[in-house]
């Protein structure tokens, strides 16, 4: 069976990338690793990363890609595998993978989403720079170092307070 995606050049997609044992820290002990691949990727196979938050065991991010290009799975699969070059092999195996040849480190899915509207990108955006505090990683949203919001933070987007204290009015910060 054939896992069906959304499949739109140009499109701007959200993703949740997960490791797979979620209770290891590789992304953000080796976030600089992380974030070498990322532009290495990007340099051969163009990108914008319109946000992003890397957390201990999982990443969240939100691509648009190039007009006439589809193909973030084999970006995926660049970043995955790139990352793991500078990783000793240390993960767990199960047999399916070691038949394929495959490392353990990361789930083989991820989740991607297609915005309806504004609205809906706004909503993934927050949810973005919220998820450490949701994670108990920071108290406020701009704490946590591995995250865009800096760069929204440094052009006026969002304030250095955002993701503290109370919710927004629809009572989340980003979250259905």
């Amino acid at each position: 069976m054939r896992y069906r995606r959304a499949n739109v050049a140009g499109g701007m997609y959200f993703f949740t990338v997960n490791l797979a044992q979620r209770d290891r820290t590789l992304l953000t002990d080796y976030a600089d690793v992380l974030r070498a691949t990322l532009r290495g990727v990007k340099w051969r196979y163009p990108f914008h990363i319109e946000a992003m938050a890397i957390l201990p065991d999982h990443l969240h991010a939100v691509w648009t890609l190039p007009a006439g290009d589809a193909d973030y799975p084999l970006r995926w699969s660049l970043i995955k595998a790139g990352f793991l070059r500078h990783m000793a092999k240390t993960e767990q195996r199960r047999p399916s993978r070691l038949n394929k040849g495959e490392r353990g480190n990361w789930q083989r899915r991820y989740w991607e989403h297609m915005f309806r509207d504004e609205q809906d990108y706004r909503t993934h955006v927050d949810y973005i720079h919220y998820n450490p505090v949701k994670h108990g990683y920071a108290t406020r949203a701009a704490d946590w170092p591995y995250s865009s919001i800096h760069r929204y933070i440094a052009a006026g987007t969002m304030t250095r307070d955002w993701g503290a204290g109370e919710p927004g009015q629809d009572g989340q910060f980003g979250e259905r």
